[in-house]
């Protein structure tokens, strides 16, 4: 089977988690919708980059991880040219409420620092073990500990604080 019908095939299969991560690392359903189809733009025109014999889903968390990264940094120029999101706060309707604890979960995620939430949704939200998320992010396994205590210390904090 050719390399990019297996990409195919294995992106199938994979929404489910990719879009858990992407929820997790986002925030938000429509961001994290967005960075979705990102990530398969990016996994499918890129096909060729992957070897069957590295694990597919490692390969495209990575793709999500780096896509996110560019996101963030593209929002952090627009701030400085466009008026804050709050401002827009008062738009939407907020009718579409999600249960009270999913609600704070996801701002309590949210307000995690970028690296914190990205282990936060890889070791907990995924399931990977320390070393595969620390081989992911490119960073030593303790670095991935240290992260991930002082996130579940702050999610701790947030939604102790909050209930």
């Amino acid at each position: 089977m050719h390399s990019s019908d297996a990409v195919r095939e294995g992106l199938i299969a994979l929404l489910p988690r990719l879009r858990r991560l992407a929820r997790a690392l986002v925030g938000q359903p429509a961001d994290a919708d967005d960075l979705v189809q990102v990530v398969l733009e990016r996994a499918l025109a890129r096909s060729a980059q992957w070897r069957p014999d590295a694990a597919l889903d490692k390969w495209v968390f990575a793709i999500a991880r780096n896509a996110w990264r560019d996101e963030l940094r593209a929002r952090g120029r627009a701030q400085h040219l466009f008026a804050p999101e709050e401002a827009g706060e008062t738009v939407a309707d907020g009718s579409a409420a999600l249960p009270v604890q999913r609600l704070e979960l996801a701002q309590a995620l949210a307000a995690l620092p970028s690296d914190h939430r990205e282990v936060v949704a890889l070791v907990l939200i995924e399931g990977l073990s320390y070393d595969e998320a620390a081989a992911m992010l490119e960073v030593p396994v303790g670095t991935v500990t240290s992260r991930l205590a002082r996130a579940r210390a702050t999610l701790q904090a947030h939604l102790g604080s909050n209930a």
